[in-house]
């Protein structure tokens, strides 16, 4: 098989992230598309819609095209007067020989604007994934069982491997102005347990016995659950992103899971086999398990 990410004699990412980019269409749309370029021996680049023009997934799939692709083997001021404007703009934020992380805008860009999906990061400092594991499934619990939450607000569960850890989506029937975020879910330091995310922290602790704590704030030898990355302004990472350890590495991507995953014990083993080929070949199957998520199966 052709490798995905050397299909036209170069690094690039893109064709690998057209096709799956292609199932994403309804997920991500009306969503800021943003990448993260690493450059070898260099800073990493992160490209957005607050700082380029926006651009958005249904114009990102459609402007891949195989001419684009061999016009990438170009420089950009080579190839330009040969593209468009949106494929311009595509490479502007997915440079050609470099890796790239696929984000795109939460709850869009700019601050302030309605929530349709919250999302908690639970980010680990030098833990084993296994036990992260096991926090992703506490949450889901917590937050099934919270009578005064569910109360206030409809969602469905997206649980999502992210390549290293886990992010917990909760993906809203309507629309919830930010202050909902600000009122319930911003995590506070000063009183950790004003909102649910610090409740549910402490919870999970106790239960665990592991040491948890709500917020972005990193420690050694403890799991976060950090919803910071939610409201408008701020960036998520796709699913079926790659995730890079450097400019030469990928070391996991994205999958996105269902409960009854979590509860696996072999999962994170399984994560470790996968890779860009194997990962298209299974997508369709992977994409069907998820109808909460609109992803596009055909």
């Amino acid at each position: 098989m052709v490798d995905i990410l050397h299909k036209y004699g170069y690094l690039d990412v893109l064709p690998y992230y057209k096709i799956i980019g292609e199932k994403l269409v309804r997920f991500l749309d009306k969503k800021e598309i943003a990448a993260k370029n690493y450059i070898p021996n260099g800073p990493q680049l992160l490209k957005r819609g607050s700082q380029l023009t926006p651009l958005y997934i249904k114009d990102f799939v459609k402007n891949l095209t195989e001419d684009f692709f061999e016009f990438r083997k170009l420089s950009l001021a080579e190839a330009k007067p040969k593209l468009n404007k949106v494929q311009t703009n595509i490479w502007q934020y997915f440079l050609p020989r470099k890796f790239s992380d696929f984000f795109y805008a939460t709850n869009n860009e700019n601050p302030g604007k309605p929530i349709d999906r919250i999302f908690f990061d639970i980010d680990k400092s030098n833990i084993k994934a296994k036990e992260a594991q096991k926090v992703a499934l506490s949450l889901i619990k917590l937050i099934k069982e919270d009578k005064e939450f569910n109360s206030l607000v409809k969602y469905k569960i997206f649980p999502m491997w992210t390549g290293k850890s886990f992010h917990i989506y909760l993906l809203l029937n309507k629309k919830v102005p930010n202050s909902f975020y600000e009122k319930y879910i911003q995590y506070s330091k000063n009183e950790p347990l004003l909102t649910f995310t610090g409740q549910w922290a402490a919870k999970i602790k106790e239960e665990l016995k592991i040491n948890v704590i709500g917020g972005h704030e990193r420690k050694p030898n403890t799991i976060n659950i950090d919803p910071s990355q939610t409201p408008s302004g701020k960036l998520a990472r796709a699913p079926f992103s790659l995730h890079m350890k450097d400019a030469k590495t990928i070391d996991g991507i994205a999958i996105p899971l269902t409960e009854k995953d979590l509860e696996s014990k072999n999962l994170i083993n399984e994560f470790k086999n996968y890779n860009p080929n194997n990962v298209l070949n299974k997508l369709n199957n992977l994409a069907k398990k998820f109808p909460h998520l609109k992803i596009v199966t055909k």
